[in-house]
């Protein structure tokens, strides 16, 4: 399997893209609505948000996938559409409209993603109109991938694109996809928005199946702020354009597979690494766990733990503020046989502080703490990033 260096979905035979500035976005120039294409007929499938206020493409989304026809997803940013009413699914349906016309095919065919400001109605005729202009400058360019990443940020810093090539019975295949999310950032399935796609044949009950274990193992094991937003979407598109064939008899399987997990985790840590004002990267590393979901738990605690983001933020190696977290996850443990060590230093052992400065572990952008639990197999890594003065600000400064 070989990273493809600048890569996007461009890089994926069959895909076509398109992005416009419509207004949507009131702070910034950048596009505000993309358009990702399959020349043909795409198995697709998704995972979404576990909110109860789910937005209205979300529905839209759900009630279609998984399917073996689809032809385009229609994105804008700006705008959640989320609390919209009846309103706000007419729209969802109107956009969907509105793009199968212009590709000629059946609305059902065409999926939605929004990203924005909840409780807002769409505007329908600035959206139209960049939804018109985004289809009519579809391109397989590595020019129209990058104005189409940028189609969907709202407070990132910076896009979120990788693509992979690898190997299956011989022939070629890729998996490509961009991501946005710098704030809400806890997915279950932040404002979180991903699209990947893929040039191998992929069924897409069998597709299904792979992008849920594949999102469970990397955008639902990173968090920013605790916060699982309205919005969340990772849908997938297969467009079989390149020849390669995944079949349910594990014909190509193991090879989609990690290529596909690739794909994801690198798009989960570049969201992460772009949280809200954030300047470091924690990962927390649960080890020795009765099973790998107690691991989680553990591990999710402390990345969550508000006291240990700030922690980080200020350089502090203070292993309290992990056990503490350890402590009131719910995992069963006994305190003597749990040990915290930051980076390669253990500062945490047989119940007791082992006395050894991590200070110099907490100084780069980077920051590792692996807990042993010391109870059974079981681990998990939750990523996540410190908490800054600058997140407060940027919201507290987001309004309605």
């Amino acid at each position: 399997m070989e990273p493809i260096p600048d890569g996007g979905l461009h890089c994926v035979a069959g895909i076509r893209l398109g992005a416009a500035r419509c207004g949507i976005k009131t702070q910034s120039q950048q596009p505000d609505v993309a358009l990702v294409v399959s020349k043909g007929p795409a198995s697709a499938a998704g995972v979404f948000t576990r909110n109860a206020f789910a937005a209205a493409p979300v529905l839209w989304c759900r009630a279609l996938l998984p399917t073996d026809n689809a032809r385009a997803v229609v994105l804008n940013a700006g705008n959640a559409n989320a609390c919209t009413g009846p309103r706000g699914e007419q729209d969802v349906r109107d956009c969907a409209g509105l793009v199968a016309e212009l590709l000629a095919c059946e609305r059902e065919q065409v999926l939605a993603a929004s990203t924005g400001i909840i409780g807002h109605p769409l505007p329908m005729e600035k959206l139209t109109g960049g939804i018109r202009e985004a289809a009519g400058g579809l391109a397989t360019t590595p020019d129209a991938a990058r104005r189409t990443e940028l189609a969907i940020l709202t407070t990132d810093t910076r896009p979120k694109a990788c693509a992979v090539r690898s190997m299956m019975g011989g022939a070629a295949f890729h998996v490509a996809g961009m991501a946005k999310g710098a704030g809400m950032i806890a997915p279950h399935m932040a404002t979180m928005l991903c699209v990947v796609a893929t040039d191998a044949a992929v069924p897409a009950e069998l597709l299904a199946g792979q992008v849920a274990e594949a999102a469970d193992l990397t955008f639902n094991r990173v968090t920013v702020d605790g916060d699982t937003s309205t919005n969340d979407s990772v849908i997938v598109l297969a467009t079989g354009a390149c020849g390669a064939e995944v079949g349910g008899d594990e014909a190509g399987l193991p090879a989609f597979r990690a290529a596909l997990q690739m794909v994801l985790a690198d798009l989960a840590r570049r969201v992460v690494r772009d949280g809200e004002g954030a300047t470091k990267l924690l990962t927390v590393h649960a080890r020795g766990a009765a099973d790998n979901v107690a691991a989680e738990k553990a591990a999710r605690a402390v990345a969550e733990s508000q006291l240990v983001k700030c922690a980080v933020y200020g350089g502090d190696p203070n292993w309290g503020r992990i056990v503490c977290a350890v402590g009131y996850s719910g995992v069963p443990v006994r305190p003597g046989d749990v040990s915290v060590d930051i980076g390669p230093v253990r500062v945490f052992c047989d119940g007791q502080p082992t006395g050894r400065d991590a200070a110099a572990q907490m100084r780069g952008p980077d920051v590792k703490v692996t807990i042993g639990l010391g109870t059974g197999p079981g681990e998990a890594t939750v990523q996540t990033c410190d908490l800054t003065e600058e997140y407060v600000r940027i919201n507290a400064e987001y309004h309605t």
